[in-house]
């Protein structure tokens, strides 16, 4: 061996190669063409690879993004029965792509032998083994040197060599395009005209029509914003697209959706930045936090509302009321004599004011006893 050169170890991957793995699992699951035409090839793989199993889908034909997918993480134990998670799809397309996007920090020993199968497995990293034949990589030879480890390929029966972490780089990249595909093809459903149409059906109370016409924004909203073109937004089409998101939300709080009404609300957000755009959605959020039966969450965007100027009349009637459930009496009284000094009747904050009093009692009675008269 020359002098100062490294010494190299090799190993043939024949032991760890997954090529096939997908079609293969594909063979033993009766709905697996269905899964894959609703939850697409790839992020159906995806979902097999961060264990996440789907237990059920309610397709909305109208709306493909707004299906819901039903799904359990890890194995199921009979002993401690957890409930399946919900996600509409755009959103599980989401949550799939961010957990395989995270990196592993640790530092794995490099194998010795080739018999070292489990530990070939760990350094290379496991997500990428089931990822690379997904793209057309089948994995031949791992070489690692004190320099670095280094990954022989077939790439489409092409032999190619790349540096394992470059390898694991081109590998997530290809991930990430696969929602930025599907968010590029979406753009063109983000039709700012429709706004007016939703104004109309809110005032109708008409809320699935919102749904139908602004359902389709969330998914390549909350991509479209870390693009150089979603940077260079006008400040006029900012604040468009937050009242689409602020009324879709409302929306999906009428029929019932709490949950992805909450995710609507926080991208508009992103988008109203600040002013009255950021006041309303602030306060639209605070109130679906609050019919989800999450008050302590509820007060911190209530009051960002307040700060971004929202109106005391409409803001302080429900922080009082996320204050009252969390038991914090003082904060809830402070907040209702706000909303009467902004002009709220007496009449339609009556039960509230009773509780708080109740609650305050003799102290309350004292305070009011020593406060000028007007």
């Amino acid at each position: 061996m020359p002098d100062g050169q490294p010494p190299t170890t090799e190993f043939e991957l024949d032991s760890v190669r997954t090529d096939g793995w997908f079609e293969r699992i594909g063979e033993g699951i009766g709905s697996f063409q269905a899964l894959c035409e609703i939850v697409g090839e790839r992020f159906f793989a995806f979902s097999i690879i961060v264990g996440a199993r789907i237990t059920a889908l309610t397709v909305d034909r109208r709306n493909p993004e707004l299906s819901l997918v039903d799904f359990v993480v890890g194995q199921a134990d009979p002993d401690d029965p957890t409930d399946p998670q919900r996600l509409t799809l755009a959103d599980f397309r989401r949550r799939l792509v961010g957990a395989l996007l995270v990196e592993d920090d640790r530092e794995l020993p490099a194998p010795t032998r080739d018999t070292d199968v489990e530990v070939i497995q760990l350094y290379i990293g496991v997500r990428y083994l089931l990822l690379a034949p997904l793209y057309g990589y089948s994995l031949r030879r791992l070489s690692v040197a004190k320099d670095g480890a280094h990954l022989a390929v077939l790439h489409n029966g092409v032999e190619e060599h790349h540096e394992l972490d470059a390898f694991r780089f081109r590998v997530r990249a290809l991930v990430r395009e696969e929602l930025e595909r599907l968010a590029s093809g979406s753009r063109g459903a983000i039709d700012l005209s429709k706004v007016t149409e939703a104004e109309a059906a809110a005032l109708a109370k008409d809320w699935p029509k919102i749904v139908q016409l602004l359902g389709s924004w969330p998914a390549p909203l909350a991509i479209f914003l870390r693009t150089p073109e979603g940077q260079a937004l006008t400040s006029d089409a900012r604040a468009i697209i937050a009242k689409g998101l602020g009324l879709l939300g409302s929306a999906c709080v009428e029929v019932g959706e709490l949950e992805q009404a909450e995710e609507v609300f926080r991208i508009g957000i992103q988008y109203a930045l600040e002013g009255v755009s950021a006041a309303d959605l602030f306060l639209r959020l605070g109130t679906a936090l609050l019919e989800n039966k999450r008050p302590g969450e509820a007060i911190g965007p209530l009051r960002r509302a307040l700060a971004f100027g929202g109106p005391a009349e409409s803001v302080l009637p429900p922080l009082a009321r996320a204050f009252g459930e969390r038991k914090k009496w003082v904060a809830a009284y402070a907040c209702l004599r706000g909303a009467l000094e902004a002009g709220v009747a007496e009449i339609e904050i009556a039960e509230q004011l009773r509780a708080a009093e109740g609650e305050l009692g003799l102290p309350l009675t004292g305070w009011k006893a020593i406060q000028p008269s007007h």
